[in-house]
Formats: C-alpha cells, sequence, structure tokens
C-alpha cells in the first residue's frame, strides 16, 4: 500500500469522524477465564487462546505468558503498526530489517506483597526503533515522534486512563 492509497480508504472514515464525533468512539473488550494451576486463558486473535500464569519471579513455572510481556507486546504491535501507518503516509519505504522493541521492569516485591513501600506494577518502560531504511536523521526522528503521538498503547500508558472496578 501507498500513501495514496492509504489516505484514500482513511479520507472517508475521517470526515465521517469529522461529521460525526460519537462514532469515532470505539468500544475495547477483553477477557479471561480461570484455567487450572492459577492460570487464565485469554482468547486470541485467530481462534488461538493465551494461557497466562504467575512470572517466575512470583514462583511461576514459566511456561505461561507472563501479563507483563504481553503489555509490552500490545506495544511494541501497535507501534510497530502506527509506525508503519506513518511511514506510508510520509512515503519512507521501510525495510523488513526495521525492529520495535520495547523494554520494561517490575519489582516482584511489590506484587508479592514483601514491601509496602514498593510500587506494584511495572516502573520502567523504553520503546525503541531500529529503522531499515535510507531516510535521513531528520525525516526517522519525524517519523519516530509521529508513532509516539498517534500510538495508542503507547499514549495510554504515558497518559493512563481512569480505571475503575465494574
Amino acid at each position: 500500500m501507498d500513501a495514496t492509497e492509504l489516505r484514500a480508504i482513511q479520507a472517508p472514515i475521517k470526515q465521517g469522524y469529522k461529521e460525526n464525533p460519537e462514532t469515532a468512539i470505539v468500544p475495547a473488550h477483553a477477557e479471561a477465564r480461570l484455567g487450572a494451576n492459577i492460570t487464565v486463558e485469554v482468547p486470541g486473535w485467530g481462534g488461538q487462546n493465551i494461557t497466562a500464569g504467575i512470572h517466575k519471579a512470583a514462583g511461576g513455572t514459566g511456561q505461561a505468558a507472563c501479563s507483563a510481556d504481553m503489555l509490552l507486546e500490545a506495544l511494541v504491535a501497535c507501534a510497530g503498526v502506527t509506525l508503519s501507518s506513518v511511514a506510508t503516509a510520509m512515503g519512507i519505504t521501510l525495510g523488513p530489517n526495521t525492529v520495535v522493541k520495547a523494554d520494561g521492569e517490575w519489582d516482584a516485591r511489590g506484587t508479592l506483597g514483601v514491601s509496602k513501600e514498593v510500587p506494584v506494577g511495572m516502573t520502567k518502560i523504553s520503546l525503541s526503533f531500529d529503522l531499515d531504511t535510507d531516510a535521513d536523521e531528520k525525516t526517522k526522528e519525524k517519523l519516530i515522534q509521529l508513532t509516539e503521538r498517534f500510538c495508542v498503547i503507547y499514549q495510554t500508558l504515558k497518559n493512563p486512563p481512569r480505571m475503575g472496578l465494574g
């Protein structure tokens, strides 16, 4: 797909959202069903279930997916798609060796209740891009800046939403 095709696809969608802003609100949903041995089954795309469980640092076996890793996977997936879309719109060719990486860290003492002073959850997340492109440095910087601006998961983590139990 090139920039002209992408704009042709998105133009009527954007116009519809301008005319009826309420139609731009996109619901999202996920659920998990409890499994054996302190795991959950999360339905994934293509009919593949993902079994998530306790991280090895908290007593798990390491055989089930870690939710923290899944969060980072959602980030790189969203950032990668956004990067590709922005590059397409900018007329930048990205080669097959382009890689999007996310790294994070969390302190297991928080989730295990070892220390009340230690927060529960990730305390550091970094996102990086290894770009396979002939674009100049200024263009690459703009590409990454726009990717961060338009990536839903990046922006959600950077500006956390209101959370509540329902």
